[in-house]
């Protein structure tokens, strides 16, 4: 049996559902510790079906559609829950929040502000989604991650564990920010990429292809980590500017792989430089030049890593 009824109180949304404001006839307590007292007016929903078990919606929050609140969760303040979408367990939906398509917000996960979760998107855990940020798709967020910000999750990705994504980043495709990695100032992570450990990616950083950034890692100043590299510290890679040019390029080289990034280029040093000479002979010694510092650079550092009195 519902811990509340219909009321006669009605409004209509702009798509022309009708929508019943909602009164507990019982008194009962949520996760969060609020409690709701008999005869207590809460907010908008189109059907019975929309609001069960010690679920509550309230302030002038909305649920309409197929959408389902169960359990102890809270759809609050002006958010609003339609569609398909499942809110249920202790989850919070609150501020301006919309949660619409197939979406779940589940276990204590709190979606709040101007935030919107939809597609097959499936937040749980005790994670939080705030300020602007978008999960959409089929991306899932877990464990006690945090997507904040203007950033975006969506396609396949996956956030988890006390993992950052902020500041306009962006994760998608089957990429997967794990353990208490950050991504955040227009960073992006896509494809089957993965950033973990305690590492950061930063400032228009890219890290795509099966590429792996963890430990350690700092990874910012738009660089570009691609392919099958893998970087765990900062001797793992190098950015360079084309500082030769009127564009200013960035241009980047992995030391796991030996490969060079740079646009929407990607290849070995060799390949680099003879994309370079078609451009130009100015810009083909230029690039030859760099490639031949970092096979330096590359075996000294294979020198040193491998003294066992020094550590890099």
């Amino acid at each position: 049996m519902n811990n509340y009824k219909l009321s006669d109180e009605t409004k209509t949304t702009p798509q022309g559902t009708v929508l019943h404001r909602v009164v507990a006839t019982k008194t009962f307590t949520l996760a969060n510790g609020m409690t709701i007292n008999a005869g207590d007016v809460g907010g908008w929903i189109e059907k019975e079906s929309n609001l069960s078990d010690n679920a509550w919606v309230s302030d002038n929050a909305q649920v309409y559609g197929n959408a389902k609140v169960s359990g102890n969760a809270l759809v609050s303040g002006n958010a609003m829950v339609s569609g398909d979408a499942e809110v249920s367990d202790n989850a919070w939906v609150s501020g301006n929040a919309m949660v619409y398509d197939n979406a779940q917000v589940c276990d204590d996960a709190h979606v709040y502000e101007k935030t919107k979760v939809y597609g097959y998107a499936r937040v749980s855990g005790n994670a939080w989604i705030s300020a602007i940020a978008w999960v959409s798709g089929n991306a899932q967020v877990s464990g006690k991650a945090r997507v904040s910000d203007n950033a975006q999750v969506y396609g396949n990705a996956k956030v988890s564990d006390d993992a950052l994504v902020s500041g306009n980043a962006q994760v998608y495709g089957d990429a997967q920010v794990s353990d208490n990695a950050q991504v955040f100032s227009f960073a992006i992570i896509s494809d089957n990429a993965r950033v973990s450990g305690d590492a950061k990616v930063y400032s228009n950083a890219i890290v795509y292809g099966d590429a792996q950034v963890s430990g350690t890692a700092l990874v910012g100043a738009d660089a570009q980590i691609a392919g099958d590299a893998k970087v765990m510290d900062e001797y793992d890679y190098m950015v360079y500017k084309n500082n030769w040019s009127s564009d200013d390029r960035y241009f980047t080289w992995t030391k796991s792989n030996d490969m060079w990034a740079e646009g929407g280029f990607y290849g070995t040093g060799d390949e680099l430089i003879e994309k370079a000479y078609a451009e130009s002979k100015d810009s083909g010694k230029h690039y030859e030049a760099y490639v031949k510092w970092s096979n330096v650079l590359s075996d000294g550092l294979n020198d040193l890593s491998s003294q066992d009195d020094i550590q890099i």
